[in-house]
């Protein structure tokens, strides 16, 4: 499960406690356990954006400008919400690279 979040400096569901950066949360969970549970866990992902590792920076400009969701996902892409959301897809096909290496030949051998 993930939390969508937002920096805002209006309405703050959440602040930063290294930078003090203030952000909305938009959330899946329903159960007040759940969200209890997710905004720990945002919290320390939160502050990880000034770790030593992601550069340092004690400042807001630690955090992502855009919309991002957190936790991060480290699992394999093809099990992201939205890829399986998105349904199934198919490989592309060799077929109409033919037809259309075809086509230019023709338009180009009559010239």
């Amino acid at each position: 499960m993930q939390v969508l979040l937002k920096r805002s400096e209006f309405r703050q569901d959440m602040h930063c406690d290294v930078c003090g950066q203030g952000f909305r949360l938009y959330w899946e969970q329903n159960s007040p356990a759940e969200r209890t549970t997710m905004r720990a866990i945002v919290l320390g992902e939160l502050r990880d954006h000034h770790s030593l590792e992601q550069g340092g920076d004690k400042t807001s400009a630690a955090h992502p400008f855009d919309l991002f969701r957190l936790p991060g996902w480290t699992g394999s892409p093809k099990f992201e919400r939205k890829n399986l959301m998105a349904g199934p897809s198919r490989p592309p096909s060799d077929i109409s690279k033919v037809v259309m290496i075809s086509r230019y030949s023709k338009q180009h051998s009559q010239g």
